[in-house]
């Protein structure tokens, strides 16, 4: 199983970011798909979730209404849309997938919202 996630980078407050996470070594289709973050000395929080089909997504309270999760099950990849963003946003963001009972993660793509 490999996670590889892009799409970070410094962006200005009220801005947009679009991460990526491409999936291998799975039947990705079959598997339900997260996205979390961290920020230092802090664990990892849930920012959303999205079924293997893509009916179905769960989001943060406090990203509800500006991040959009989705996924193309044909190129095994899933992404997250994050728009106005807040400093507080600033983290590092894991995808990861859950496979009977063992959790992977990606490597983490660094997302920093500063003026």
């Amino acid at each position: 199983v490999q996670l590889v996630e892009s799409g970070g980078g410094l962006v200005q407050p009220g801005g947009s970011l679009r991460l990526s996470c491409a999936a291998s070594g799975f039947t990705f289709s079959s598997y339900a798909m997260s996205w979390y973050r961290q920020t230092p000395g802090n664990g990892r929080d849930l920012v959303a979730t999205i079924t293997n089909t893509g009916g179905s997504t769960v989001y943060a309270d406090s990203v509800k209404g500006r991040f959009t999760i989705s996924r193309d099950n044909a190129k095994n990849t899933v992404h997250l849309q994050m728009n106005i963003l807040k400093p507080e946003d600033t983290a590092v963001y894991y995808c990861k997938s859950r496979l009977t009972g063992r959790d992977y993660w990606g490597q983490g793509t660094q997302v920093t919202v500063s003026s």
